[in-house]
Order: C-alpha cells, then structure tokens, then sequence
C-alpha cells in the first residue's frame, strides 16, 4: 500500500483522510501545534485509526515543505473565517451577546426577572 492511498485529494486545498471527513490538517495541526501523540490523536478523532494517523503523520514528514504549506493556507483561511465572523455575526451571535450583556447588567445591579 502507498502511502497516498490512505488519502482522499477533493481539492488542492482538501486532502481526507480515506473513508472519513477528517482532513490531514486536523491531524496535523494536532500533532504539530498541540503536541499530542498518535495514540492521543486517534482517541480524539474517533473515525480515524491509529494507522491512519500514522500514515499522516508519515506524510507529513515526506512533504514537509508542500504539507506545510498546505496547513499555513488553512490557518490563515480560518484567520479569515473568524474576522469574518466578527465583523457579520449572524442574528443569532447578536442574541446570546445581548442575552449575556442583559445578564450582566442584572448581576451588577442585583436585579432579578420574573419569568
């Protein structure tokens, strides 16, 4: 078995794991950022085998440069996603934060509302 046999390329900027919806930058960034080790990843990612985190990992080592890379254009289209997010949030992040703001301002003056 190769070892891109044990991924699933949609897209240049989606690469799954095989028979998951588990890409390798979850793995990744597991490994790499938060410093877990396989056996942790793999109970963290339930749909993944220990093999299969291995063979990422493995990957990773191959195609340093390339995966990297690939995991730098994810961060920073999270980055994106988030700012994003702040400055459109959706009706219902405008609720909770009105909810909580409403709580409090209840809290701090020792008011309390029949329901």
């Amino acid at each position: 078995m190769n070892i891109e046999d044990y991924f699933t390329q949609l897209a240049p900027d989606d690469i799954r794991i095989s028979g998951t919806r588990i890409g390798i930058e979850s793995i990744l960034y597991e490994y790499i950022y938060r410093g877990k080790t396989p056996e942790e990843i793999a109970q963290q990612f339930h749909t993944v085998t220990l093999e299969q985190v291995y063979a990422t990992i493995l990957y990773y080592l191959h195609n340093k440069e390339a995966v990297s890379a690939y995991i730098a254009d994810w961060l920073e289209f999270a980055r994106r996603q988030r700012e994003q997010q702040q400055q459109n949030p959706s009706p219902v992040r405008l609720r909770l934060q009105q909810i909580k703001a409403e709580q409090v301002a209840q809290a701090t003056t020792g008011l309390t509302l029949s329901p």
